[in-house]
Order: structure tokens, then sequence, then C-alpha cells
């Protein structure tokens, strides 16, 4: 079989394309359908089915457009109730795809919704197995309580997934390779590995969900320790649902004004020393300097879906690839314009005296902004009051400003973010980042 996976790393996304006998299919497919198009141009392929594994809630995906550009049909579980043209492809259907057999196993556990498409080419086996069966781990069952066609409280599909884990499985072959649509670093799950594929064998050996176990113990491991569920997550799977609109058209008619000030709500994305030298009051510093940073997920948490923002890049040529970027999560309906910075009358960021700090914490409030899990494993400074960033916005008044506060996470880039905003929220208080110098303190 020709799969190619393409990867999106920011998100830690997978999507997939088959290509046989000139025909091709799409699975889980990213906003931008463009590499799907240059990939089937190149292989001389034509685009005729795209597969949706269940509602995604971390990205919005292309299937609508890709169907609408090049006719290929949508294939989803009909319990998903899509709100956009499609053929209905739960256990029972199947499909011929040039000389490979595709079929479908309905696998809740992530989502009520969720099938895994089984691809088969002689002794060949490919599972694209969504966000069930991760490398290492499977799927969080506590993202569609409050979302989507069918809800479902987190322990009922935490059930589904034993079910799935115990029962969908058990007649494929060990050497049936296996395609998930994340890998390490994803909020979809707690402990997904950084390898991109495995084998149903080696999960079987290796991923905690096959181990031997009762159906109590599998659900307290994966109802225990989930990562935070971002605010865009509810509507990203509401977009999904119903289809996005064409990527391009979408981000046709935001406008852009350079040299320009304004007030409100802004998010800034550039590098953080770019920012401290100067900035709008108000600006909450997601930096999107390097093409790794996960500036989509914390813009996606930082900020809701329903509050409008004015960006700020670095110059006019970071603005495609900044709206591309935003459009990833759908949050471009919430930008109001693009701009860049005047010369002047901008914000500044004091510096931390780090041997002060070093000699005397007793001097300062320290603001620990990690996640609740990773706090659960060990403080790196006793006295620290924890806030982590997800919900900084609404805790930060609770924070003493009687003396320097100083911000810090796990390796520096969130404590960009969290220091801008304890910035805004506390008037009159002297805010510090600790930034990347928190290493000499783990």
């Amino acid at each position: 079989m020709n799969i190619k996976q393409f990867e999106y790393k920011p998100l830690s996304h997978y999507s997939y394309a088959i290509i046989s006998e000139g025909k091709m299919a799409v699975i889980d497919p990213e906003r931008d359908p463009q590499q799907y198009y240059d990939f089937a141009k190149a292989n001389n392929a034509d685009i005729v089915a795209v597969f949706e594994t269940h509602p995604h809630a971390d990205f919005v995906s292309s299937h609508l457009q890709i169907h609408k550009e090049t006719g290929a049909k949508i294939y989803i579980s009909k319990k998903l109730g899509a709100e956009y043209p499609h053929e209905t492809f739960d256990e029972g259907n199947s499909l011929t795809l040039g000389k490979i057999q595709i079929s479908p196993l309905n696998t809740p556990g992530h989502s009520p919704d969720s099938i895994t498409i089984v691809a088969k080419y002689k002794e060949e086996i490919a599972l694209f197995t969504g966000d069930t069966l991760f490398i290492g781990d499977v799927g969080r069952p506590d993202l569609r309580e409050k979302a989507g066609n069918i809800t479902a409280e987190r322990e009922e599909l935490a059930e589904m997934m034993f079910e799935t884990v115990t029962q969908k499985f058990t007649d494929l072959p060990n050497e049936a390779i296996i395609f998930p649509a994340h890998g390490a670093g994803s909020l979809c799950g707690k402990n997904l590995s950084d390898a991109a594929t495995s084998t149903l064998g080696d999960e079987r050996k290796h991923n905690w969900a096959f181990k031997k176990q009762s159906r109590e113990e599998f659900m307290e491991t994966i109802l225990d320790g989930q990562p935070i569920i971002p605010a865009y997550f509810v509507f990203n799977v509401d977009i999904n649902k119903g289809g996005a609109k064409n990527v391009k058209d979408s981000l046709a008619n935001i406008p852009f004004n350079e040299n320009s000030s304004v007030e409100g709500l802004i998010v800034d994305v550039r590098a953080e020393e770019k920012f401290k030298n100067g900035h709008l009051k108000g600006s909450i510093n997601i930096q999107a300097s390097t093409d790794t940073q996960k500036f989509e997920t914390w813009l996606g948490t930082i900020i809701k879906p329903e509050e409008k923002f004015t960006l700020v890049v670095d110059s006019k040529e970071d603005k495609v690839q900044m709206l591309n970027r935003i459009a990833k999560i759908g949050y471009e309906t919430m930008v109001k314009e693009v701009i860049t910075l005047p010369k002047e009358n901008l914000n500044t960021t004091e510096k931390l005296d780090l041997e002060d700090f070093k000699n005397h914490p007793e001097n300062y409030t320290i603001v620990d902004i990690r996640n609740q899990t990773e706090t659960n494993e060990g403080k790196f400074f006793k006295n620290a009051l924890t806030h982590p960033l997800s919900d900084l916005r609404d805790t930060a008044t609770q924070i003493p400003t009687d003396k320097p506060i100083v911000v810090h996470c796990a390796g520096g880039y969130r404590s960009a973010a969290g220091s801008s905003i304890l910035q805004n929220k506390l008037p009159g208080a002297t805010v510090f980042d600790l930034g990347d110098d928190v290493e000499n303190f783990k």
C-alpha cells in the first residue's frame, strides 16, 4: 500500500493519504488541504474519499473543503450526526480503493462516534485509529461531555474504551500497522509515544491499555491525571460536525495595518525578547516564533472562542503564516485585525536580577503556572503558588502583590505568556518572567 503520513508538529497531528491505482483517500485531514492536493498530483491520483475517524477537538479538519473542491465523498459514522453531505461508514460497510479493501470498526471511547479505518491489501493491514489507539496510550475519554451530536460522561466513555480495547482488535493480526492521529505532545491523551507508527503486536506487549486488568482498574487508570481541556476543544468539535469554511476564503478579508496602536485584547506572537523590549499595553505574549512552538494549543487555551482580539506580528511577511496557524483551530474568525507595532510609546518588561532571586527567594512571590498534573509531581520552589496558565486570566487577582512576582513554568515558553497576563491583570505590581532560567532550579 502506498501510504503517506503528514505531520503538523505544533499540534502533534498526523493525517494520511492512501493511493491505489490512481485513486486516493485522505484520513483526518488538517485545515489546509493543499498538501494533499500536491501529493495527489505528484502521484497522478484523484482524491475520491475522505475519512473522518471522529469530529476532532484539537484541530479543524478540511474534509468539507476537499469534498467541495474534488467531489470526494466523506465517510463517517452515522453516530456523528454530521451536517454536511456524507456517506455513513460503520461496521458492515466497506469500499474498494483501487486494489485496497477499506472497512470500519466502531471503536468508541475517546468519543461515542469514533471509528477505526481498516485498510487491507493482500497480507498487509493498516489501522488508522484516529484518537482511539495511540502509540503507548489510548485516547482520553473526557472531551465529549459538552460537545457533539452525542454527549457522554467520562465514566461512560472510559467503559466504552475498555470494551473497544478488549474486543474490537482481537481478530486482527500482530503485524497490522497502527497509524494514529496524534503523537507525543497532543492533549488528546496523556502518555503518547513520540513514535509515529507501531504494530498491533507491539501495542499488545507494551501499551498499558492492553495489559490484563479489570474493568475497574482500566477505568481508574484512564480517568486519572488527564491533561487540561483547552477552551477551544468544544468549539472545534462543533466546527468539524458542521464542516469548516474554505480556509483561503475565511482568511481573505482580515485587515492588516502597519505601525499601529490599538487597545483591548491583544495577542502578540513575537519572540519573548522582542516582546519584553516593547509591546502594547494589554498584550499577551503567546509566542509563535518557531514552527514547533505549541502556539495553537496555548492560543486556544488562554483565549476563549468568543473573544475577539488583535494579532501583533513582527512584519508584514509574517501575516499569512500566522493566520494560517490560527486557522488550524478555527480562530481566524476572532481576529479583528493584524498589525505591526510603532517604534515609540511601547511598554517594556523589567528583567529579573537572577542573583538576588537565587539568594533571597523569600523576597518574591513565586507563581508556578504549570498544569496541576505537573505540580502534583513536585514543585521547583517550596513556597510557590500554583496558578495553571489555563486558568490564570481568571485567578490572577488572587495573587498577592506586596512583593515582586516571579512567574515560572517548566521550560520558559509558557512563563512568557503567564507574566504578560499578570502584568495586565495586576496593575502596579512588579512582574518578572523567570523564563528558561528555571532550568537552574530543577
